[in-house]
């Protein structure tokens, strides 16, 4: 996926989550943070980051916060919409007769429905925005959420569909994805759970750069 447009910053600070302020041509704007994880170890002041402007009627920020560069110096994209966007991108090019986005299962709306002839799937879709030692971890906050859904596919994949748990990884350089077990234990518990039922675990590698991120899987 690319953005249509795209311009450097430099951060100063996160207030809360939803919003930073940053420094760019001179001047100083507080703009949209689109992922509401910790990225304590990306959001550092003095850090590069990239902004989006999507132009949306009635906003109270221009800008939206897509990409920042690590100390280390690996770009990663934090846009906590881009992973759906990069699955259904992969998906399509995996021969499937129809893709639905936003599919209720059960108590959940599940990221993606798929058909293959007269076989039934389902994909959950987590982005992964947290390395350490060249390994990417997930969730970088608890969220009962996921583990919601991940009771789901084990649910659906009792009931005959083949069912996936896809991470998109928002950075280069990594190929596979841990649950963060001391984050969140429970998300470890029902990754673990899932992979015993035959939950597929997909990691979706991926290339970035401050305008796109395409799947390199």
């Amino acid at each position: 996926m690319k953005y249509d447009n795209i311009r450097p910053a430099v951060f100063l600070e996160r207030p809360n989550r939803f919003i930073a302020r940053v420094e760019s041509d001179g001047h100083i704007e507080t703009v949209h943070v689109k992922n509401t994880g910790r990225c304590k170890e990306l959001l550092i002041p003095g850090c590069e980051v990239w902004l989006t402007a999507p132009g949306t009627p009635g906003r109270k920020t221009k800008y939206d916060l897509v990409a920042v560069r690590k100390s280390d110096g690996v770009l990663y994209n934090i846009d906590s919409q881009a992973p759906n966007r990069v699955a259904r991108e992969w998906l399509e090019t995996q021969g499937y007769d129809k893709i639905l986005p936003e599919y209720t299962y059960g108590d959940s709306r599940i990221d993606f429905y798929m058909e293959r002839g007269r076989e039934k799937y389902l994909m959950e879709v987590k982005g992964c925005i947290l390395e350490m030692g060249g390994v990417g971890y997930f969730p970088d906050a608890p969220t009962d959420r996921g583990v919601k859904h991940i009771r789901e596919l084990i649910k659906a994949k009792e009931a005959g569909y083949h069912a996936s748990l896809a991470f998109v990884i928002q950075m280069d350089g990594v190929k596979e994805v841990r649950a963060n077990v001391a984050t969140h234990p429970e998300f470890g518990e029902a990754m673990e759970d899932a992979k015993k039922a035959g939950v597929e675990i997909v990691f979706l590698t991926c290339h970035v750069e401050p305008d796109k991120i395409v799947n390199a899987k």
